[in-house]
């Protein structure tokens, strides 16, 4: 192929290749049915084994068949992550386990290793293979090898700038579809090729089971004294050597749409059902926004907020403009913030509510702690933020309670508004809690 100047994206974008797709994870049943609620055209979904977060809930036989026709009643999509990097002991149990989850018609299978590849082509040779980001595929050559090689969709490496994603659309064929991931956890190590984990603990992180040490506090020894430790301190608090923040890209979404990608990745299989339905909701709108030529900058700032509401390590751009500087860790602590705390739910399947002296009587499921006289905010589906304070709170038996103390406890309360079937209820979390 002739050399050619790196593409300035700016001045010469690809053209659009239609409405990207919104995919989001699921880490079990309830995260699926919760994702596609909120706006997510399409799930990643795993089995017990074989995809790399071994420490997701993740699904049964029963509720990955259950999960994926749901996922098709709606019109959306649910895909098979079967991306570990196998080992030889992997492959004698993987046969079965392929050909149970293949049973369940997912519409595609996330792989990184070509010998995953082949054993998925001999069981179905027409199901489309999505390269998994663990691939590290990060120029068009090597995404024209895998599409020559039969992979329908590149999930890119997270290290690409927006330029370098741009300039792989316009170098590889249109029949060829481009996922990125735009929010979610970062990695220390390139794409997740981390040996820390295995190394500290023997959890193999490219086999799913990461203690994410990355997170850990750090000091230095030197090593003609052992077991005197010298602490790494930026200030009193001390220091998070590895620590990276999430990505979050709600700001550069149109451009991204520019650059011509098929599909937009949300991570993380192991966050909350309250995570998936508000970073996807989040984007959902971000997305129809920057489609329909609606974009507000006053929208993105609610966009930003409402991400920033559930747990997260802050947030950075990543790659997206080159190599992120020292503002991408987050070297004062390795833990979450959030903005709000998630309390109950308006459950699928709940007696409709019941119209009250003013307002309505609902059903809700506890999910933590709260109070009848809290300042609550409800997150529907569909909708701007509805902020309430509940007038009643009762038991399941009609008996006036101050408080929801129980785990996942039915419980019934007096709304002000009627509120939507997977309603789901925050606290916000006060300045320094």
């Amino acid at each position: 192929m002739p050399n050619r100047p790196p593409l300035d994206w700016k001045s010469e974008p690809p053209a659009p290749v239609g409405k990207p797709e919104l995919l989001a994870p699921a880490g079990n049943l309830e995260k699926l049915k919760t994702a596609l609620r909120f706006g997510a055209d399409a799930v990643y979904l795993a089995g017990s084994r074989f995809g790399l977060r071994a420490g997701a809930d993740n699904f049964t036989r029963d509720e990955m068949s259950e999960g994926i026709a749901h996922a098709h009643s709606l019109g959306r999509s649910a895909y098979l992550a079967v991306n570990i990097l196998a080992h030889n002991a992997d492959l004698s149990g993987l046969p079965e386990y392929l050909a149970e989850a293949l049973a369940c018609r997912p519409d595609a299978a996330i792989v990184a290793d070509p010998g995953v590849m082949s054993l998925i082509r001999e069981l179905d040779p027409d199901l489309p293979i999505h390269l998994s980001t663990q691939a590290n595929a990060t120029n068009s050559a090597s995404a024209r090898f895998w599409h020559q090689a039969g992979v329908k969709r590149i999930v890119l490496a997270r290290e690409l700038s927006l330029g370098e994603m741009a300039e792989i659309r316009v170098e590889t064929p249109a029949s060829l579809e481009l996922e990125a991931f735009v929010h979610g956890a970062m990695c220390m190590s390139y794409s997740g090729r981390c040996m820390l984990s295995n190394y500290l603990t023997g959890r193999d992180a490219n086999r799913g089971d990461c203690a994410q040490p990355c997170r850990w506090q750090y000091g230095v020894v030197e090593e003609k004294r052992p077991g005197e430790v010298f602490p790494v301190v930026e200030d009193e608090r001390g220091t998070y050597l590895f620590n990276s923040r999430d990505l979050c890209l709600l700001g550069r979404i149109p451009e991204l749409m520019k650059a011509g990608l098929q599909s937009f990745k949300i991570e993380g299989r192991m966050k909350s059902a309250f995570y998936a339905a508000t970073v996807v909701k989040a984007y959902r709108e971000a997305i129809d926004a920057a489609w329909s030529g609606e974009w507000r900058e006053e929208d993105l700032a609610r966009w930003r907020r409402e991400v920033a509401s559930v747990s997260n390590r802050g947030f950075t751009e990543g790659f997206l403009d080159g190599k992120p500087g020292a503002e991408a860790q987050k070297s004062e602590t390795g833990g979450y913030v959030r903005g709000a705390d998630f309390v109950a739910i308006v459950p699928d399947g709940a007696a409709e509510p019941v119209e009250v002296p003013g307002g309505w009587r609902i059903v809700l499921e506890q999910r933590n702690r709260f109070y009848a006289t809290d300042r609550l905010e409800c997150l529907p589906p569909v909708g701007p933020i509805i902020p309430l304070t509940l007038a009643g709170l009762y038991d399941a038996d009609m008996n006036p309670i101050d408080a929801a103390p129980h785990p996942q406890m039915i419980l019934f309360a007096d709304s002000p508004i009627r509120l939507p079937a997977g309603g789901m209820l925050r606290r916000p979390v006060s300045e320094g809690e």
